[in-house]
């Protein structure tokens, strides 16, 4: 795999990559630049720039008045750098006890410090995992990753049971609020009510009832339970 290491593939490049593939997600659909510069909060003169520095390094094809793609070149640097990534998320949460909110911020600033070998040093140190602690899963070291079924919370209807499985970790706040009501990965989710025009989600965890709002509803992904 690509590594920082190697030319042309620096710190901007890899967050490039990673956010491409991340906006991606499971859809076919090119990914637009105004989307690419909103994820990272640069400009969008700044973002066209990259993109045609990677699609100069053969990492993306531009599709004129649609967006960006990865190559398979592209995928495999953005697949490395989650993979650092999300096993440093889990070795700050499993070895240091750091919690679930902070870790991806901590992550972000290491990802691109370690190299492949010290990766799979923490990799086998962890137990070869297959998830970080948000539920997101981790690539393998040749590059193949398995999203897994779920939907997201919003999706179930009155009735309707979940087990929380993942969560966006792109928003500390929302995890604290989880952390603070005891809602965990692996818990199995009720919704017993819903507001109208966007409003909150009622779920029943246990023996407790929350009020949860649409955005973090939608962040939430869950498993049939």
């Amino acid at each position: 795999m690509a590594t920082a290491s190697h030319t042309g593939i620096s710190d901007a490049v890899q967050d490039y990559a990673k956010a491409i593939y991340s906006l991606h997600g499971r859809s076919e659909e090119a990914v637009p630049t105004s989307a690419i510069a909103d994820r990272l909060g640069v400009s969008a003169a700044s973002t066209s720039a990259m993109v045609k520095r990677l699609e100069s390094l053969g990492l993306v094809k531009r599709e004129p008045y649609h967006g960006v793609e990865l190559t398979t070149a592209g995928e495999r640097v953005a697949l490395e750098v989650i993979r650092h990534h999300r096993l440093l998320e889990l070795y700050l949460a499993e070895a240091l006890g750091m919690p679930w909110d902070r870790v991806h911020d901590e992550a972000e600033v290491l990802e691109h410090a370690i190299s492949p070998a010290l990766s799979e040093l923490i990799a086998e140190k962890l137990g070869n995992p297959t998830h970080d602690p948000h539920g997101d899963p981790i690539p393998t070291a040749s590059g193949e990753i398995e999203e897994g079924k779920t939907r997201s919370l919003a999706e179930l209807v009155d009735g309707e049971r979940g087990v929380f499985t993942r969560v966006s970790d792109s928003d500390p706040e929302m995890l604290r609020y989880l952390s603070d009501r005891g809602i965990e990965r692996g818990a199995t989710l009720e919704v017993v009510g819903r507001e109208p025009f966007g409003g909150p989600l009622t779920v029943r965890v246990g023996g407790h009832v929350h009020a949860l709002g649409d955005q973090l509803a939608c962040a939430m992904r869950v498993e049939p339970g």
